[in-house]
């Protein structure tokens, strides 16, 4: 069952025309890789589905509910959970005040400070410690954790491993894992194919604003052509 459904849409920025007749699906439970280099539309299309620059065509339903034009507060609301670019965290205010200001529906699905810290321990260590002088992997788990903490049943993720060191990835990367055994719908935004191919159960490349491949993680693997044309691997 799909959870999230893109439909053709078109995006612009002013009258930059960035998403051209994009579809895409998204099943419950999975975790959907979308690729690209830098500049294809994918932060576009992240901010398309949340609200912040909805589509001048196309539809976006999210859990059989058409939320192509309502604002992005009601898109989480509706639980929809997002893991922006670049991390965004509140500077100012501790590890536990940027958990704690996104909390809410602890019904749903159980995320509260307990949980995201059995899941992040180094965010417990650090709960007093205000956010600007955290390490950019200890930001990336904090802005996950705070998107956990609105009990989402989707989340997307923009670019989560970009900047962070491989050791830290590692650790981010089993984190993700833990939320897939857990039943979390996952949209996986990254350029670093090799890492995302080795998480998703399905996989979209995009190049000038268009999806120009689909398929399994292992066929992409295999397909050098794509590869190198639109992955520069």
């Amino acid at each position: 069952m799909a959870i999230l459904d893109v439909a053709d849409i078109h995006t612009y920025y002013g009258e930059a025309y960035v998403l051209q007749g994009l579809s895409l699906t998204l099943e419950e439970g999975q975790i959907l890789g979308l690729l690209g280099r830098n500049g294809v539309g994918k932060t576009t299309l992240v901010n398309s589905i949340v609200g912040f620059n909805p589509p001048r065509r196309g539809r976006i339903l999210f859990k059989g509910a058409d939320i192509t034009h309502i604002p992005s507060f009601e898109t989480v609301r509706s639980g929809m959970g997002l893991v922006p670019q670049g991390r965004r965290v509140f500077p100012t205010l501790s590890s536990e005040e940027n958990l704690l200001v996104a909390e809410r529906s602890v019904e749903r699905h159980g995320w509260n400070l307990q949980r995201v810290y059995a899941l992040f321990p180094r965010l417990e260590e650090r709960r007093y410690q205000r956010a600007r002088t955290l390490s950019g992997g200890e930001q990336q788990m904090l802005a996950i954790g705070r998107a956990l903490m609105t009990n989402p049943d989707c989340l997307i993720m923009d670019e989560p491993s970009e900047g962070l060191a491989p050791i830290i990835i590692q650790g981010l990367w089993e984190a993700i894992e833990k939320l897939k055994q857990q039943g979390l719908s996952i949209l996986l935004v990254e350029q670093n194919a090799q890492l995302a191919l080795k998480l998703v159960d399905y996989v979209h490349v995009m190049s000038k604003g268009q999806v120009v491949y689909s398929g399994r993680p292992q066929e992409l693997a295999a397909n050098e052509q794509i590869k190198s044309s639109f992955l520069g691997i």
